[in-house]
């Protein structure tokens, strides 16, 4: 039997992922550590101008289970329960917040598209278009990616704000990562230009 439908969660993940994912304007630290018994403990910390927050991300997996438990500085406690194929072809996911805070309540719709132009290189490319239904406005996200070599690949993004982003990460050790990205306004470049690192720890 095959897989049957991705989930809802993961229509648009991939130009998502594409536009968004690792771009840091501020200075981030991530550490994983694996317990005797099997359980993954990630810290993560984040510096933006004086303030420091932090998070602590626990994942246990047991057979076909995967609980995930976050917990931040801000006093936020999500959890999230996986489990994969209770039946065949089924995946069910529990998920709860504590305080809830609702994304933007519907207020708005987007669509997405990603395109794999050259798998070995993993080049692609992507797009994201977005409706806020309170301001009656559009925003417009479009980005691409590519791999200079197995360990160091680059990505851009601009969208019809004016707001364009860079990045290049770099696998220094297997699953460890060092990232540079630069984010600008180009209608004020010489106010807004940010750069952020990032420093990824797996052992």
């Amino acid at each position: 039997m095959g897989k049957g439908p991705g989930l809802y969660t993961d229509i648009g993940k991939k130009a998502r992922d594409l536009l968004y994912k690792d771009y840091q304007t501020d200075h981030k630290f991530t550490i994983t550590t694996y317990s005797p018994t099997g359980v993954a403990i990630t810290s993560t910390g984040i510096k933006k101008g004086e303030l420091f927050l932090a998070d602590v991300n626990t994942q246990l997996k047991n057979k076909n289970i995967t609980t995930d438990i976050k917990v931040d500085t801000s006093s936020n406690l999500i959890a999230t329960v996986t489990v994969d194929e209770p039946a065949p072809g089924l995946k069910t996911i529990l998920s709860f917040r504590v305080p809830d805070q609702s994304n933007d309540k519907g207020d708005s719709v987007s669509g997405s598209y990603y395109h794999t132009v050259n798998a070995i290189t993993n080049t692609a490319v992507g797009a994201e278009a977005t409706h806020s239904f309170s301001t009656n406005e559009n925003t417009f996200t479009v980005g691409t990616q590519h791999a200079l070599d197995p360990l160091t690949t680059v990505k851009a993004r601009v969208n019809n704000l004016g707001r364009a982003s860079a990045l290049i990460q770099h696998e220094w050790r297997p699953k460890s990562f060092f990232t540079i990205s630069g984010d600008v306004d180009t209608k004020a470049i010489e106010k807004s230009a940010k750069v952020g690192l990032a420093l990824a720890l797996k052992p």
